[in-house]
């Protein structure tokens, strides 16, 4: 059931983000999608028994996320943007921060790490058990370190 779902994403993802509806490519995308979905569903879900609705609960607060996230990179895109076209060179002053974080889990732990250096302006150069040290391109993104992102990550990945 699991594997389904886990495909049904990707594959609608792979439709989403390819924009090509010709037989050649939605094969591609049915290939891809079931290999991710064979190899990585546990990943995605865990094995806890859990009824259908918290099923959809989990996907709701996924998805939610990862729009949030899109929103994110683009708002970090035009601050480094403004940053490197608008502001005198010394507005850039970078910033290697160390922060302890409150989740719990792993994998929590891997997205979080992930989304920090998908968000331009950022880096995550190493986590190291609970903390984690990361490399920010001036005082504005330091600040907000680890902020509503981690906030987040914590209601996706580490409800209990």
């Amino acid at each position: 059931m699991y594997q389904l779902i886990t495909f049904t994403l990707m594959l609608l993802l792979w439709i989403v983000f390819s924009g090509l509806l010709d037989a050649y490519h939605l094969g591609l995308g049915v290939i891809s999608s079931a290999l991710v979905a064979y190899l990585s569903t546990d990943l995605l879900f865990e094995k806890k028994q859990k009824t259908l609705g918290q099923r959809f609960s989990e996907i709701a607060r996924f998805m939610g996320f990862g729009l949030w996230l899109m929103w994110e990179i683009v708002l970090a895109n035009w601050h480094v943007f403004k940053l490197a076209l608008f502001r005198k060179r010394d507005a850039i002053d970078p910033h290697v921060i160390r922060f302890k974080t409150s989740l719990k889990s792993e994998f929590a732990k891997y997205v979080f790490a992930n989304s920090i250096t998908l968000t331009p302006g950022t880096v995550t150069i190493d986590v190291e058990g609970d903390e984690f040290v990361v490399h920010a391109i001036d005082e504005t993104v330091a600040q907000e370190l680890p902020g509503e992102m981690e906030k987040r990550i914590a209601a996706v990945f580490d409800v209990d």
